[in-house]
Parts: C-alpha cells; structure tokens; sequence
C-alpha cells in the first residue's frame, strides 16, 4: 500500500505521468452514481479523452441530450497498470456538468473496495501522461495517504482537483514557470530559434519565430497531443510594439476548426468559395476570398452574404440544448453554409489546456532577435462554456481567410483558414481565473 504523496508521485511517474491530481472524493462518487467531475466543461482540459459522441436517451417519456468520450484509463498499483477499457466521460449539456463512469467495469483488478462504497474521506488520485493517456489510484478513508491529501492545505486547485507537484522538492508548478519567465526576460535580446523534434536548437528566420524561440528557450520539444507546454502551462506569446503599454498587434486566435457540417462539409471548400465567395479586392487576378468578421452581434456580411450564429443553444441560460447544433454560418434562404458541431469544438477545446501563460515580445531585425517582457498573464480554468457564451455575444468573432488561387484554369489552389479570435483584453473572458505577474529587473 503506498503511503506517502512522494511515493504515489514516483510511482505515476515511472509509469509516464507529468501531471498529478487529487480529488476528495464525496459520498455520492462512486460506480453507481459515476464521479462528479463539475459544473461545468473545464474537466475536458484536463483529463484527455477521444472523440465526443452524442447519445440521446430515453428517460422517463422524454429525450435527454448527453455526450459520451472514451478515456485511456488505467488502474495502477505496486504489481502495475490494470486497463480500464469501459471508463468515459459523460457529458451532461443542459446542466452543465462532466461525469466519469465504467472505471472499474471490466477490470479485475480495480480498486472496487473503494471505489463502490460512499465513505467520506476517499481520494482518487489521477495521472495524465504526455500520450493522453489517465492513471488511476484510489486511497481508502482513513489511509495515510488519504489523510496526507488532506493534512496538505496549500496544495494548488485546478477547476475539482487539487495538484500533486509531480516532483514535490522542486516546488509548484507556477513558482518554477514564473521563475523561468523571469530569467528569460533577464536575457534581454534572444536570437530566433527553434528546438527541433531531434532536440538540437537551430537558428530560425522566418518572422514568425517568437513562439519557437520562447520554446526552446523553455526545453519545449513538438508535442503530439497538445499545444506546446512547460510544466503542463500552455505558453502564449504575442507581439507587442513596446513594454510601456504592452499593447498587442493582433488579437488571440482561440481556435482553427475546420467545419463539420453544411454546405462547406458536403460540396467542399472550393464549391463552398465559388458559391460565398468575391473578387480579391486588391486585384488578384483568378483569385476568389472569403474573410472579414463574423460575430453573432452583426447582421449578414456584405461580401458574402453569411451571418453567424448559434443553434442549439440557450444563450439567456447559457446551455446547450441540442448536442447536434453548432456554430454555424447561415446565408440570408436561412441554408446552413458552414457549420462547427458542438462536438466537434469540444475536442478543439480539449487541446488548450487549464493553465495558459501569455507573455509579450518586441522583435528585432537584423539578425531576427526576441526579446520576452516582464508582464505576463497567468490564466487558469478554461471553460468551453465561456467560450460558448463570448461566441454568443459576439465577443469570440470567426476570421476566416480562405481563398482560391487560380480560380479560372485547371488547377485551382485552395487556401483553409478557419479560425475564432477574441481581442487580446477581452482573453480573461475565457478562463475563470486571472493573474498579472510583473517581473523587476
């Protein structure tokens, strides 16, 4: 039986752990009523799940839209890791709320004495892996493990968890990112950068180096499951014309989801631009576009004859109330151009993870140099509920910027670019938490 937090950590991390949680577990969180995850959907940023399916249930004469996600699960002990293969998160969109169920069904070897009975006192302990992959294990009411979880009072919330540092002595994960930050700001000029996915850092010179050099000035090699991280901190960096007013030059692009539905799904992006789209306004010649801002404030764009907006959703409530609805582009027949499923955005959003560090930089050329500022933004709690919210009132805006190259001869070029933005002061909308960290020199 493992007794100390030290002791769990070393154990998750042999098994390919890098981030730690806890949850106290209410009498309620068992198999038969599954495990509260929250109310609402910022679990999906922590715990990594597969595609998210709808499923409408009968229940009592009436039809109850829910979500279903597979996780990679797995109980772990001293004699190993034992597969859930049954374990899901249910999505629950007219609440909100996230549950897990199936953790034990199909697996011998489960910690079912704990897991089955409502003591109060009870912890789950869960491990997320850079593969994606979940870790389980479950300490008993009254165990010395459980009672260090709750001897422990400053252990950091993440959304119903609290963080176990994976490596305890090294301290917090936020102190240590703050610590890096501010050695990098002290650096001053930087040349730009890239760590390849070998490991060997190499000069860089397209401008668009800042968020590489900033990588790996961190260590941060290509990630294949998420965003680039440091210490499972999503970092963010953004241009800025000088540290006196920290201004950015763009806004953040959220999300670059393609379509999952309509008119765009079904004929194709190229029959999608001859039908929306114009005549490059700069003169482009055989060049057709489809960009401008799209919000659900503003009525049809008069290039294009789209309007954005909601279906399934009840934006007084702030609900989902049809899994199969989305955000969608409508022209002025009311026919659905282009449409982003609420499923389909929900394993976008999943890739952000709960923690995000924006940092600016001022750039400078030649040779191309970064140099990274003092103030940065800690942002923590993502939520796709506030994402859902911001679209609905015309705060998150699409800005696409698809075209068609050579639209009259014989091979036509098509460019895709989907994606939702937000202005950069208005970011704090997303998460549920904010924080301005300024370093001194």
């Amino acid at each position: 039986m493992i007794q100390t937090l030290e002791a769990l950590s070393g154990l998750m991390r042999q098994d390919g752990a890098v981030r730690i949680y806890a949850k106290k577990l209410a009498p309620n969180d068992n198999s038969k009523n599954q495990i509260y995850l929250g109310g609402d959907f910022s679990v999906l940023n922590i715990i990594p799940h597969g595609e998210v399916q709808t499923d409408d249930a009968e229940l009592a004469g009436s039809v109850r839209d829910r979500a279903k996600a597979k996780v990679r699960f797995s109980w772990i002990d001293g004699n190993g890791r034992h597969e859930g293969p049954n374990t899901q998160l249910i999505l629950y969109p007219k609440y909100p709320e996230v549950r897990m169920s199936g953790f034990l069904k199909g697996c011998r070897n489960a910690p079912a004495d704990v897991m089955r009975v409502r003591d109060e006192g009870r912890v789950l302990f869960i491990g997320i892996t850079r593969d994606g992959r979940v870790l389980g294990y479950a300490a008993a009411a009254g165990s010395p493990l459980a009672q260090a979880v709750y001897g422990t009072p400053d252990l950091e919330p993440v959304g119903v968890f609290l963080e176990i540092p994976a490596e305890p002595a090294l301290g917090s994960t936020r102190d240590r990112l703050l610590e890096t930050l501010a050695a990098i700001y002290r650096r001053s000029w930087i040349q730009s950068r890239k760590l390849g996915s070998d490991g060997v850092i190499r000069p860089y010179a397209a401008r668009n180096g800042g968020g590489y050099t900033l990588e790996a000035e961190l260590g941060i090699s290509p990630n294949g499951y998420s965003e680039p991280d440091f210490l499972g901190w999503e970092i963010k960096q953004y241009g800025v014309g000088d540290f006196d007013r920290f201004r950015p030059k763009s806004p953040v692009t959220l999300l670059t989801p393609e379509p999952t539905g309509g008119y765009y799904r079904d004929n194709g992006v190229e029959a999608f631009i001859r039908r929306f789209g114009y005549a490059d306004k700069s003169g482009k010649a055989d060049r057709i576009n489809i960009g401008g801002i799209y919000a659900c404030n503003r009525t049809y764009h008069a290039d294009t004859g789209l309007q954005l907006r909601m279906t399934g959703y009840d934006a007084v409530r702030g609900k989902i109330t049809d899994m199969n609805g989305g955000i969608a582009l409508i022209d002025r027949q009311d026919e659905v151009a282009a449409l982003w499923k609420y499923t389909g955005i929900i394993e976008h959003w999943n890739r952000k993870h709960a923690q995000a560090a924006y940092v600016p930089s001022l750039f400078r050329t030649p040779p191309p140099e970064y140099r990274y500022g003092p103030r940065i933004q800690l942002c923590e709690d993502t939520d796709l509920t506030l994402f859902l919210q911001a679209v609905a009132t015309g705060t998150v805006y699409y800005d696409p910027g698809i075209k068609l190259e050579g639209a009259d001869g014989p091979r036509a070029a098509v460019k895709r670019r989907s994606q939702f933005r937000v202005r950069h002061d208005q970011l704090g909308q997303m998460y549920h938490r904010t924080e301005t960290v300024e370093f001194v020199l």
